[in-house]
């Protein structure tokens, strides 16, 4: 035994407990004394393995098997390893111990999916977390936090069971199972103020008075529970003359309604109390005549029963108790209660039926077939039937309908149709609808261009598979066939867009070239000796668009000897003497190359048969030779053309350069100096080919394999066509002439080939469905409805292609729908009077006769219309509240007066203050009785004063906007155009008019002869647009060389107002112009300056035996147009650049006669670049005449450095500015472009001529020209208005009626902006409001007893309201609300009579229920917490005598939820205080007072008397509860802090200005409460108080004392150094002042 039990704990794995340490070692060294003798060593190492080895397991794998479902294999891997962690051999681990490695699993595949799901549970309560400090703040402000759980199961669909977490889990992770929460802050019950106090209780003696309070908000999250709503005090009036009685006949409540006992209990019943009888009457019923009577009549009132499927009438009775009741609450005999006629204790009832229903029918297919996961659900329904009304049941039958969302999905089920927007073809680009918007004056010009608008339509289609093919093919267009457009749900595509009409182009040309020289037409061809010269200018910008006509380029001028080659001298060689002589006559070779007619050099072959030019007779002087200068260049020619008046001629000159001397040849005379010479001899007859438009492309049958597939112009082209343009030769200012004039070969073309576009058909979509015809029968009169159907223009025809058909609306009548069935409930007969089973009352008094109150039921039917029978659920639906099957009757009784019902009164004539009667006859019996025709107690006639009609008529709310009278709309394109809308002007504005009875009651606005409106002019201020002047002139270009810019500019006349277009952005500076710079280049050479050759030099110092020496020499120097032609007109100065005009004298020298004679200086060469002042430039002169006596002759070259700036310039390319947007002259906005231009500038910031840089080959890298875009000023266009909606109020005084307009198109650029004004409203008409409107309820009335149950009664009324919440109505007769369905406040049930508890003396009861609190909600800062709102309403308590409290009932309490809640806030507030108390109290934000909601630890002091009490004099209880003394005395306080005594402290009197004393006394002070016997204002008084309240000296004593000590050291130091000697001051060496440098840098703040 000890073995076993010692070993156990030793067998235990690595996890078993540990023993404890003190008697560890103890039982180790019995164990191992133990085990030594006794175990072996298999034992030993059995042991070890066990406790050093173990089994571990992987996770499980995934679901293994053929099948899905329960038979899978799922495995997992199993090992042996080492406690330390590292893997062993699997002999090592004990093997029974092996844990298993493969498990059955249920195989989940894919369509398990509709099998499985998660069941997840709500979530449960908020628990709090248990967190690490227990300690609870003092005060919660937001909440605890918590956390909620909720249960999630896994479980197959169909049945509900439970299954696997892992079969769901492989569809979906499994939910969260918890989540964190918020326990709010916990909400004490929340109370209001108490109600005034109630009156006694008793009218004389002792008494109770009452006061109650209701609950504001509830207790919740463990809040307090609500004080006592109720609080009473004792009273006591007059003592009491009579004895109080102390007895009360009480009355209980009614029974159950009991179905009267069948009649074989009655019979037994009857035959047991009275035998006699009975043989009486069976001896009178064995008369078998009698006994047939009986038959019929049991048989009539059979089939008079109501015998109906649907309900169920009995009537039965229904009884009560009536007790007398000691006002202690204890019953007593009734003969206590000493009373005449006792209550009645039975009556008449309704046997309760609840509604009963049949099963639900299956439900009905979805009305959504077809499947799509965008459009909304379908619906199915399901139905069931009443089997029985209910009747006398408080209870309504439950509801017969149910609906619910569908989706039909599976194989079978068909995609849903969809639907998508289509759109036609954009229109053509207009421009005249932007134009018309913008300048009325460019409306009617043609060949607009530029930004404008096209528009398209809109249709709905059904959008099928094909849908990309859609813009492909013909078919599909032809197949979108439109639809009702609500069925398109996508945005709505645009209707118009801004486009863009390419301008036209227009062609320009160079400037006419020179005339060039005489020619044949073709030099291929020369021909006879016809030539021309002609001239020619070549297209600058090709023409696009447009006509695309450029002007002839070409003109000629008919001439003789025409020559196609021709050698041209381009210099001379040296004059070469005649036979080898050093001087003398000679002649010079012309230096000639060969050129065309174009001038262009060719090969010197090509001029073998023109004449060669000869060589030129010159002199060469000898020594004292006259010397002539070369000859000038010739001028231009005097005229173009040589006609009879006109001949062209051209000069040149020479002038003398060294006169001759003795014996030298002299110099000619002056004529002799100019040479002239004809030129342009050629007639000014001019011709030129003249072509015209080309024709209309005509399709060129000839031409019939063409690629269908070309696109030209970027529009698709099937064929090839001709076209023809006619060609004249015309002479210029003359007109057409013979074609022989002008050059054949240069005749233009007149026939080209074009391409023919395609032909365009008309392609519409098919007709759309016919629109539904009204599906419902048709109510009253029947109203011809038509349908309609439409088709939409896709695409318009174009290029002579089929036109579109007349047709696209057509419409057709609608057959005749059928009629209504109206239905209604059809009563009948009532039954007789059913009283009380005689055996319930045959023991009260006068139950012998059969009389008194019963119940008389009726029969219900439906009818249709026309008086067929129809089913009872049709008159539910439509005939409204079933009518009462049963009511109240009474059979009279012997002594009881009967009458007919009251006649309706009788008609008012209109006489105000007349009278209408109505009357009632007596009936039967009663017209004998004296009781009865007492017309005091029972009137047969009753009168009423008719109404006094006065009507007054009133205007209600505001006036509307100003509505402008419907006029014609018409469109352009589908767009509004400026103008043709009105939408401003003078319109009217209209307020409503209310009419209203002379007891203030509304009525219907005819009575007040008024149509309900006022009516008001008003004006719509039309809208001004900014308006600018036309464009300047352009200015002249800012360079006369070079690029430059040119400006032109707008002013502003008028600002825009109203809503009209805005100015463009106007200039920074006055804005008031706009401008426009492009950029202009002027010709550098455009003017040149012209100079004469030099005159003679004048020689100054004449020498009279030689006429030589240093003079002066002029030459004429003139500014002149240049022209192709040269030089041509002289103009002013100023055009030409004034820094490169020539000199116009110089100083010379004339050569002696034996001096040399050198030639003009030639041109200087250029200067190498860079021009870095290393390089140089020369010019060279020649010897024209050797000097005599071997003189020498000065130098023929002249070299100087070339200097940048001076004589050397580098030249680079600039770009200018970007111009504005250039649009072409038609057009208005759009595409433009933007251009700049290259100027080539001289290292000196000179403009110069472009060819400068052009030499050079500068890299040109601009680009100087870029598209833009002028934003087109669209003005906003709107929808026309829609009609006036339906008034917002079907009565009452407030109602609207709103019409809409929209934006068809947004403004854009500086186009007119919207109106702020989008929709309209105008008041309806005024009609009176009638409802029915409940009476208040009656007081409590316990008929023939002083308490108990008893009944309290109301009556409906109908009341006129103006339809506002306020108006609680006026009474009006009930006719008026004839045609209304008695239902108020929602509640279609009526209740006219309830129940009601009247209080016996002494009782204790609950009050009527308060009404519901406003809906409060959880809150933090005004932070919904979301825990919804909450409604409380509470009944108190009524005490009538304090003996009974132990019998009241508990005060109620009553919550609900709701949704329109509101954060509320409650804080604390406080009155001022009074004296060392005030009021503090609680108040919710909505400024409600309450008790509770306020946080207790912050309640404000409502007291703050000191303890002890301040009863030392002068003293007074201070704000922080301690005592103080009054103004004027000092604390004087003792050692355990409280005040001792309160001491008089000096006076000090500070005297003011009028006081005339200048002393100050210092007197002891008085009563500084008393008034002072002196005059006020003669002097302020301070008190001051040097010691404390302990009585020791104050620290601003000492402070003025330290202060005092310091200004008197100061004082007595200033006096010892002013009285101190001052020492001489020693001389310094360099006193001089040295002057102020300033080292300004330029700041403008110095």
């Amino acid at each position: 035994m000890g073995l076993s039990e010692g070993s156990a704990p030793l067998r235990r794995g690595p996890g078993a407990p540990a023993v404890p340490a003190r008697c560890g070692a103890a039982l180790g060294m019995l164990l191992m004394l133990l085990l030594l003798a006794s175990w072996d060593t298999r034992a030993q190492s059995e042991f070890q393995t066990s406790s050093v080895y173990l089994w571990k397991t992987g996770p499980w794998g995934r679901c293994m098997g053929d099948e899905c479902g329960p038979g899978g294999i799922q495995t997992r891997a199993v090992w042996c390893a080492h406690v330390e962690g590292w893997t062993t051999l699997p002999t090592n681990c004990k093997q029974p111990e092996r844990p298993d490695n493969q498990q059955s699993c249920f195989r989940v595949c894919d369509w398990h999916k509709e099998l499985y799901d998660w069941q997840i549970g709500g979530w449960n309560q908020c628990r709090p977390v248990l967190s690490r400090s227990h300690e609870k703040p003092l005060e919660c402000l937001r909440g605890e936090e918590g956390i909620q759980t909720r249960d999630i199961t896994c479980i197959q669909k169909s049945n509900g069971a439970p299954a696997e977490d892992v079969i769901c889990e492989y569809f979906e992770p499994k939910p969260r199972q918890e989540q964190a929460c918020l326990i709010p802050c916990r909400q004490d019950c929340i109370v209001a103020e108490f109600s005034p106090w109630s009156e006694c209780s008793k009218t004389c003696g002792n008494g109770l008075q009452h006061r109650t309070r209701h609950v504001v908000a509830p207790p919740q999250f463990g809040g307090s529970a609500c004080p006592n709503l109720t609080e009473f005090q004792m009273c006591r009036s007059s003592p009491c003359t009579v004895e109080e009685s102390l007895y009360s006949l009480n009355v209980g409540p009614w029974s159950a309604c009991s179905v009267p006992h069948s009649r074989q209990i009655r019979q037994a019943r009857k035959r047991g109390k009275n035998k006699d009888k009975e043989k009486d009457r069976e001896k009178v019923v064995r008369d078998p005549e009698a006994r047939e009577l009986i038959k019929k009549k049991r048989n009539r009132n059979r089939q008079n029963r109501q015998e109906n499927k649907y309900w169920d009438i009995q009537i039965g009775y229904q009884t009560r108790q009536v007790t007398c009741t000691h006002k202690n609450g204890k019953t007593a005999a009734l003969s206590f209660c000493n009373q005449e006629k006792l209550p009645i204790t039975f009556q008449s009832c309704v046997i309760t039926k609840e509604c009963q229903v049949s099963e639900w029918s299956e439900w009905t297919p979805c009305s959504k077939t077809c499947f799509d996961m965008t459009t909304p659900k379908g619906n199915r329904t399901r139905s069931r039937t009443i089997k029985q009304l209910p009747v006398g049941s408080e209870s309504e039958c439950p509801q017969l309908e149910e609906a619910e969302q569908c989706v039909s999905q599976g194989d079978g089920v068909a995609p849903c149709i969809t639907y998508g927007w289509r759109s036609t073809e954009w229109t053509e680009c207009r421009v005249d609808p932007l134009l018309s918007q913008q300048d009325k004056r460019r409306g009617n010009q043609t060949a607009l261009c530029g930004g404008g608008v096209q528009t398209r339509e809109v249709y709905c289609v059904q959008a099928n598979e094909n849908l990309l093919s859609y813009l492909n093919t013909l078919k599909e267009k032809e197949a979108s066939r439109p639809v009702d457009r609500k069925l398109c749900t996508g945005p709505l595509p645009s209707t118009s867009q801004l486009c863009h009409v390419p301008c036209p182009t227009e062609c320009e040309t160079s400037a006419w070239s020179a005339w060039g020289p005489c020619t044949y037409e073709s030099c291929d061809d020369p021909q006879a000796k016809k030539g021309f010269k002609l001239r020619k200018r070549r297209i600058t910008n090709e023409p696009t668009g447009g006509t695309g006509n450029c002007p002839h380029l070409l003109e000629a001028i008919p001439c003789e000897e025409p020559s196609c080659y021709d050698w041209r001298i381009t210099g001379l060689e040296e004059c070469i003497p005649d036979n080898e002589k050093p001087c003398g006559p000679g002649t010079q070779v012309p230096v000639v190359v060969c050129v065309n007619s174009d001038g262009e050099e060719v090969d010197r072959q090509l001029c073998r048969d023109a004449i060669y030019p000869i060589p030129v007779v010159c002199e060469a002087p000898c020594p004292k030779d006259c010397v002539l200068s070369t000859w000038s260049a010739w001028s231009s020619c005097s005229h173009t053309c040589s006609g009879k008046t006109t001949e062209g001629k051209q000069l040149r000159a020479r002038s003398v350069l060294a006169y001759a001397g003795e014996g030298g040849v002299q110099c000619p005379n002056s004529s002799a100096l100019q040479e002239t010479r004809s030129c342009n001899e050629h007639s000014c007859t001019v011709y030129h080919w003249q072509t015209g438009p080309w024709g209309q492309c005509i399709e060129d049958t000839s031409v019939s394999a063409f690629n269908s597939s070309a696109s030209w112009n970027g529009e698709a082209t099937c064929s090839v066509g001709m076209q023809t343009r006619k060609v004249i030769c015309v002479r210029v200012n003359v007109g057409q002439v013979g074609p022989k004039k002008c050059p054949e070969s240069l005749r233009p073309e007149t026939v080209r080939p074009c391409l023919l576009p395609c032909r365009k058909d008309c392609i519409v979509t098919p007709f759309s469905d016919w629109t539904p015809c009204p599906s419902s029968c048709q109510e009253g009169g029947v109203t011809v409805r038509k349908q309609s159907r439409h088709r939409v223009i896709i695409q318009l025809p174009a290029n002579g292609g089929r036109e579109c058909p007349d047709s696209l609306f057509e419409e057709r009548e609608c057959e005749a729908s059928p009629v209504c069935h109206s239905y209604r409930w059809k009563t009948h007969k009532w039954r007789r009077c059913q009283l009380v089973p005689w055996y319930v009352r045959q023991d009260s008094p006068g139950a012998q006769e059969t009389c008194g109150p019963g119940l008389q039921a009726r029969a219900i039917t439906c009818r249709r219309q026309d008086g067929g029978q129809a089913d009872i659920s049709e008159c539910l639906k439509y005939s409204g509240p079933l009518p009462p099957l049963t009511q109240m009757c009474q059979i009279p009784c012997q002594d009881d007066c009967q009458f007919t019902n009251w006649s309706k009164f009788s008609p008012c004539n209109g006489d105000c203050g007349g009278v209408r009667t109505r009357k009632r006859t007596l009936v039967g019996k009663s017209k004998k009785k004296d009781k009865c025709r007492n017309s005091q107690l029972y009137p047969l006639i009753e009168n009423q004063f008719c109404p006094c009609d006065k009507y007054s008529a009133q205007p209600v709310g505001n006036w509307s906007d100003c509505i402008l009278p419907e006029g014609k709309m018409e469109a352009l394109l589908g767009m509004k155009v400026q103008g043709d809308v009105k939408e401003c002007g003078q319109g009217y504005r209209y307020q409503a008019m209310a009419c209203y009875d002379q007891n203030n009651r509304l009525v219907e606005t005819s009575r007040c002869n008024s149509h309900g409106y006022i009516e008001e002019a008003c004006i719509i201020p039309c809208p001004s647009d900014c308006k600018l002047s036309e464009w300047s002139n352009w200015s002249r270009c800012s360079k006369s060389c070079g690029s430059g810019v040119k400006v032109r500019s707008k002013w502003l006349r008028e600002k825009p107002y109203n809503g009209g277009r805005p100015c463009p952005k106007l200039d920074h500076i006055n804005q008031a112009q706009v401008y426009e710079v492009v950029p202009c280049h002027s010709d550098c050479s455009q003017y040149i300056w012209v100079t004469e050759p030099w005159s003679v030099c004048k020689v100054t110092n004449v020498d009279l035996k030689e006429n030589c020496g240093e003079g002066v020499q002029t030459r004429k120097v003139r500014c002149m147009l240049n022209t192709v032609d040269g030089p041509s007109d002289t103009v002013e100065d100023y055009l030409c650049d004034p820094e490169d005009m020539p000199l116009g004298a110089r100083k010379c020298t004339l050569p002696c006669p034996e001096d040399c004679v050198m030639s003009e200086w030639g041109s200087w060469s250029q200067c190498s670049l860079p021009c870095n002042g290393s390089s140089v430039r020369e010019r060279s002169a020649e010897c024209l005449r050797q000097p005599d006596d071997g003189k020498p002759c000065p130098a023929a070259t002249e070299t100087e450095a070339c200097t940048l700036n001076k004589n050397c310039y580098h030249y680079d390319y600039n770009v200018t500015d970007w111009s504005t947007c250039q649009l072409s002259e038609k057009a208005v906005c759009g595409s433009g472009i933007k251009t700049r231009m290259l100027d080539c500038v001289r290292s000196d910031g000179k403009s110069v001529d472009l060819k400068y840089c052009e030499e050079l080959g500068l890299e040109k890298t601009w680009q100087m020209n870029m598209s833009c875009v002028v934003e087109c000023p669209v003005n906003c266009q709107l929808s026309d208005w829609s009609a006036w909606s339906e008034c917002s109020q079907t009565c009452g005084l407030t109602g609207k009626m709103i019409r809409r307009r929209t934006i068809n198109q947004p403004f854009q650029g500086d186009g007119r902006p919207c109106p702020s004004q989008m929709e309209q409203f105008k008041p309806c008409p005024v009609k009176p409001c009638y409802r029915w409107q409940y009476g208040q309820w009656s007081t409590c009335k316990v008929e023939d007893a002083q308490c108990g149950e008893g009944t309290r009664v109301r009556n409906i009324s109908c009341v006129v309201y103006d339809g506002s919440i306020e108006d609680v109505g006026k009474v009006v007769d009930e006719e008026f609300c004839g045609e209304i369905e008695p239902i108020i406040d929602g509640d279609k049930k009526i209740i006219l009579e309830e129940t009601c508890t009247f209080p016996c003396p002494g009782d204790c009861y609950l009050r009527e229920w308060s009404e519901w609190s406003l809906c409060q909600l959880t809150c933090f800062n005004g932070e919904d917490l979301g825990f919804g709102g909450v409604q409380v309403r509470s009944r108190a308590v009524i005490v009538q005598d304090l003996e009974n409290q132990h019998l009241c009932p508990e005060q109620a309490l009553e919550t609900r939820p709701c949704n329109d809640g509101q954060c509320y806030e409650y804080k604390w507030m406080a009155s001022p205080w009074k004296g060392s108390s005030r009021t503090v109290w609680c108040q919710r934000s909505d400024g409600l007072n309450v008790t509770g909601g306020c946080l207790v630890m912050r309640q404000p002091d409502a007291d703050r008397s000191c303890n002890p009490p301040c009863s030392q004099p002068h003293a007074y209880c201070s704000e922080t509860r301690t005592c103080s003394c009054e103004d004027g005395y000092t604390e004087v306080m003792s050692s355990d802090g409280t005040l001792q005594q309160c001491t008089l402290i000096p006076v000090v009197v500070i005297p003011t200005m009028e006081d005339k004393k200048g002393d100050v006394k210092t007197s002891r002070a008085v009563n500084p409460t008393q008034p002072s016997s002196n005059q006020t204002g003669r002097g302020r008084t301070w008190f001051l108080q040097p010691f404390g309240p302990d009585g020791r000296l104050k620290t601003w004593v000492y402070g003025v004392a330290a202060g005092a000590f310091v200004l008197l050291i100061f004082i007595v130091s200033m006096i010892y150094l002013a009285c101190k000697k001052p020492k001489k001051p020693q001389r310094r060496q360099n006193n001089r002042l040295k002057p102020l440098t300033l080292a300004y840098d330029g700041d403008a703040d110095m």
